[in-house]
């Protein structure tokens, strides 16, 4: 169950030539791949491509019509060995991952690939994960690029001109023989607008044509002496004939500008930002046209040199907007000019940051600088700084100069930056994970703390607080394997995670057949949420839930069994912190030698609550008799200690004022995002900490004994407090 249905958005995808298709970047990327041809497309989900996978999901029968096989592949190297199809037959086929993280782990994959070369059109849609919102290190795709000699398109983030980047990449990938990179970031990828579409098209050769007439061609299999000639065949065929094709097709763009003395070269993906920035400085209009001549780099490798040239000849500076390092354009773009004796001045990281996201602000404050450098006078002139208009102006009534406008914006963005506290990532409310380290707390309480390793996946969220467990994290489903190394006598045994996505992904190789090759006598915990959850919801072999097109429902604990493992335990309910904390515990006391492995089970509750919210509306509008449960804290009892909160974390966990006078500390109170877990009420259980906590049933549709009950309950309580509020009364005197 993915995190989000396109189900009604895929049916724009059968839309013909000249209808006008409207919707996110991701759905007309697909519509791309039908219009070109596509016969194959697989692919690992995960930000900010995750939604490509689930709209490819949600359009089976689309696919399935046209003849394009679509698979959800275990892992980033899974699908970028399906690229095989396309080496040896004239099959046009797509993969799509994550970032740097996902091209590192299929980097063996497309290595050969780009050795040998392709036949058919053989294109890798990346995420681009970097910047404001990435969850993973700040590296770029364009070194893979480079290093392995495979072209890198970045279009400008408009649907008109990634549905074309889609197209143009398959033409340039077969004109050239080499594997195509279309690098979609994140604002890309969420981007709406409008383009005008053509017919889908069925693969000219399809994936049967191809099984029943087998092809051969012994130069394109990467082994000696062939892959000798592979690098050469790069340098001086393939490559030329990209520079060819990008020239002939105009895949770059060039955009004048009344400026002449000056220009922009900009990565395509930045071009929105750009013109904002420019806009901002007074040097842009509305509707795109700016005053200073751009040439835009929809593809950043291979750099055309005579391009590059030809913008910057006449031209006495030029600014390089290059978002992240290293500096790779900057360092071409130099030598390309140095080599071709122009003098032109170029600018570039001197004036940017060096690293980082170029956000409007940070492109527009390097702008301006370098305007004021080479040509003032282009800059409009103001005198003194305005103040902000009152809040009930009509907007006709503060238009004021675009410089004006930047100004203002500035000094309001810093104190927007001073007021908002920031907002770190955590487990959200009902997290079936939370209690598993509530537990391991309390188990390190009792036998000492201990070296325990990440994983990538929600369960992460462990380092921060209130936890502030683990030390290392290394890679998607290596979580057991970063413990490796502590593979020696001890009296703490070290301790690992990984979830079950990461399990499937890696880890029963890379983690528990590792440990179990080699002795290892530590403790691994999986946590199965059923889901691949942090990617966005997607099942995976283990998930419980019936999958017509996929195969489901494949223990974790058969699989760890089936590669040697001798102790296991499985944990069915998270929730329960004192027999998780047992178990934690006799896994780092067992006398037992080799791997231990804890299966922790519960259902995610993000999906869950997707799962049973509407199904509760419904039977609540149908009149049926629904009992929700909630969590609270009487306040009469609550001492405010919060440790409750120190061990569980939980955002509807939170503070109140007493109201008793003569306690001064905030009590503890569950507010009305609780969805039930009870995770706060089963720490205070198992630390022993207070009765405190309460459950209460909130029933729709009563019956007549559900309101008897409830109206004796209220007599009773409020005989009760008043009793109470007497005696209060009475002490206060």
């Amino acid at each position: 169950m993915a995190e989000r249905s396109f189900k009604k958005e895929v049916q724009q995808l059968r839309i013909g030539a000249g209808a006008e298709f409207r919707g996110e970047g991701i759905l007309a990327v697909t519509k791309g791949l039908l219009q070109s041809g596509v016969a194959y497309v697989a692919g690992y989900q995960g930000s900010p491509i995750s939604h490509l996978m689930d709209v490819l999901a949600d359009a089976q029968d689309i696919l399935e019509e046209l003849g394009v096989h679509f698979e959800a592949s275990a892992s980033e190297a899974a699908a970028a060995a399906s690229l095989a199809a396309s080496v040896m037959y004239p099959i046009r086929g797509a993969v799509t991952w994550k970032s740097t993280v996902g091209t590192n782990v299929a980097s063996d994959a497309l290595a050969n690939l780009a050795s040998g070369g392709v036949t058919g059109g053989a294109l890798v849609i990346v995420g681009e994960d970097y910047g404001e919102g990435s969850s993973i290190m700040q590296e770029r795709t364009h070194a893979f690029a480079m290093k392995s000699q495979i072209w890198l398109l970045d279009p400008r983030p408009n649907l008109e001109s990634m549905v074309k980047a889609v197209e143009d990449g398959f033409q340039l990938s077969e004109a050239s023989n080499t594997p195509v990179i279309l690098q979609l970031r994140i604002r890309g990828c969420h981007v709406h607008g409008r383009f005008t579409a053509k017919d889908n098209r069925r693969p000219a050769v399809s994936l049967k044509d191809a099984l029943e007439n087998p092809a051969r061609d012994v130069d394109r299999i990467v082994l000696p002496p062939a892959s000798f000639l592979h690098e050469q065949e790069k340098i001086k065929t393939r490559w030329p004939a990209a520079v060819k094709f990008i020239k002939e097709k105009k895949l770059n763009e060039f955009f004048a500008g009344e400026v002449a003395d000056l220009g922009l070269i900009l990565q395509g993906g930045l071009y929105n930002g750009v013109m904002r920035a420019l806009q901002l400085l007074g040097l842009a209009d509305h509707f795109g046209n700016s005053r200073i001549p751009l040439y835009v780099m929809n593809v950043t490798y291979p750099v055309i040199d005579d391009e590059i040239n030809d913008f910057c000849r006449d031209k006495k500076a030029v600014l390089l907007l290059e978002e992240g390092q290293p500096n790779y354009l900057e360092q071409n773009l130099n030598t390309i000019l140095r080599h071709a004796g122009i003098a032109t001045v170029l600018s570039g990281k001197d004036l940017l940051p060096v690293a980082g996201e170029y956000t409007t602000a940070a492109m527009r404050d390097g702008l301006q600088s370098f305007f004021a450098r080479h040509r003032p006078d282009v800059l409009p002139k103001i005198d003194a700084m305005p103040e902000p208009p009152p809040p009930q102006m009509e907007i006709s009534q503060v238009a004021r100069p675009v410089k004006e406008q930047a100004i203002t914006f500035q000094r309001h963005a810093k104190e927007l930056a001073d007021i908002v506290p920031p907002r770190p990532a955590g487990f959200c409310t009902g997290c079936p994970e939370r209690p598993i380290f509530s537990a391991l707390t309390l188990a390190q309480e009792t036998l000492g703390e201990h070296h325990i390793a990440c994983d990538i996946g929600c369960h992460l969220f462990s380092i921060l607080p209130p936890f502030n467990l683990g030390a290392t994290t290394m890679g998607y489903g290596l979580g057991a394997s970063s413990t490796a190394a502590f593979n020696t006598p001890s009296s703490k045994r070290p301790i690992s995670f990984m979830g079950d996505g990461g399990f499937w992904h890696n880890g029963l190789a890379s983690g528990i057949g590792n440990a179990v090759f080699n002795k290892h006598d530590g403790v691994i915990v999986i946590v199965d949420n059923f889901y691949s959850a942090a990617t966005g919801g997607q099942d995976v072999l283990s998930s419980r839930a019936e999958n017509a097109r996929r195969s489901t429902n494949n223990p974790i604990e058969n699989a760890v069994r089936g590669v040697g493992v001798k102790w296991i335990r499985t944990i069915d309910h998270t929730y329960d912190v004192g027999k998780m904390r047992a178990t934690i515990e006799e896994a780092l006391t067992t006398p037992e030698s080799g791997p231990k492995v804890i299966i922790a089970q519960s259902e995610c509750m993000l999906n869950k609550q997707r799962r049973v919210r509407p199904l509760f509306n419904k039977a609540v509008k149908e009149g049926k008799r629904m009992v929700k449960e909630r969590f609270g804290v009487d306040p009469d009892v609550c001492t405010g200690d919060h440790a409750c909160i120190r061990l569980s974390g939980c955002p509807s966990l939170t503070v109140k004022e007493s109201a008793d006078p003569l306690r001064e500390d905030p009590i503890a109170h569950v507010d009305n995002s609780c969805v039930g877990c009870g995770h706060c009420g089963e720490v205070s259980h198992a630390a022993v900490l207070c009765p405190s906590f309460y459950r209460a049933d909130i029933v729709h549709n009563p019956s007549r004994w559900d309101q008897f009950k409830a109206r004796m309950r209220t007599r009773v309580i409020g005989f009760l407090q008043g009793r109470r509020a007497a005696h209060l009364r009475q002490y206060s005197l």
